[in-house]
């Protein structure tokens, strides 16, 4: 009988079959929370600083105080990963408000719930093209930044649920959401970019938007390659007229969007841009230095 996957749980290594979390946890219950998707790439996690300082930046706009510190938090990850034997995973960091009474009072919860899934997961990116998505514009909005904002990663995904509930009933791959204002805001779980004249684009603060670690990482490729990333508000008009349009994600890497509501994206296949920018980033997540070694001889190499 194969071994069970360890599940960190509040200090604690459990079995998969036996981590559990209260039925009266507010994070199930109310959907207080937060939570990171992390990678990791041949025994390095991608980016873990970023991801850290954004769990925490989430918190402090909750008011949710997490027990434990940063170097904490990062020890329980990689920990996480040394004792499930894992090189290539996806982590799912989750904080929740804790066990609690039936309102949804914060006040109700006396302490913080913390838990880290890790599972094996091999990489899509590679010297092939990015996959090639169907998108629609979905009639659902992105909650405005006075409302529920995306810029906390919150347990609250009902908004991109929605979404790509409406884009499985098209056939599509995934959704498009505007902001309330009716500009391009994101993709349900991803960020989205746009190619025109050789120029990119991206939906700025303004849109809602979750401030993606690989977003960031691709805008600074690009000016790496000398390439020119404007960000700002985008009108849906501007995606039906770009020559390429891609979205990028922790999970979902990097991929090309070829249709939107049925219309072609530039020609319809993977453009050269995007294709260039995935072929990169393929090789920036192998670098050491791109994140944090999980093994101890392996730190000490870097």
């Amino acid at each position: 009988m194969d071994k069970e996957p360890l599940i960190y749980v509040d200090g604690k290594f459990v079995d998969k079959s036996k981590a559990v979390v209260s039925v009266f946890d507010h994070g199930l219950l109310y959907g207080d929370g937060i939570f990171e998707g992390i990678r990791a790439y041949n025994g390095t996690v991608f980016r873990l600083v970023d991801h850290i300082n954004r769990l925490y930046d989430s918190a402090k706009s909750l008011r949710l105080k997490i027990p434990l510190t940063k170097h904490e938090m990062t020890e329980a990850v990689l920990e996480t990963m040394r004792k499930n034997q894992l090189r290539d995973a996806y982590i799912r960091l989750v904080v929740t408000r804790g066990t609690g009474d039936l309102g949804v009072d914060p006040a109700l919860c006396k302490s913080p719930t913390t838990f880290i899934i890790a599972e094996p997961m091999a990489s899509i990116l590679g010297p092939r093209e990015p996959k090639a998505m169907k998108m629609i514009v979905s009639s659902y909005r992105r909650d405005a930044v006075d409302a529920t904002s995306h810029q906390v990663k919150s347990l609250n995904y009902m908004n991109s649920i929605l979404a790509k509930m409406e884009a499985n009933s098209a056939g599509a791959d995934d959704a498009i959401l505007l902001d309330h204002r009716g500009f391009v805001s994101e993709a349900s779980v991803t960020n989205i970019f746009l190619v025109k004249d050789g120029k990119l684009v991206t939906p700025s603060s303004a849109a809602g938007i979750l401030h993606g670690i690989t977003r960031d990482r691709i805008i600074r490729l690009c000016s790496d390659l000398g390439l020119e990333v404007e960000q700002r508000d985008v009108t849906p008009f501007e995606l039906t007229v770009a020559d390429e349009v891609f979205v990028v994600g922790t999970k979902s890497e990097l991929a090309a969007v070829v249709t939107i509501s049925g219309g072609k994206v530039g020609t319809g296949g993977v453009g050269p841009i995007t294709k260039n920018l995935y072929q990169e980033f393929s090789r920036i997540v192998q670098r050491p230095e791109e994140g944090t070694p999980v093994y101890e001889a392996e730190a000490e190499s870097v």
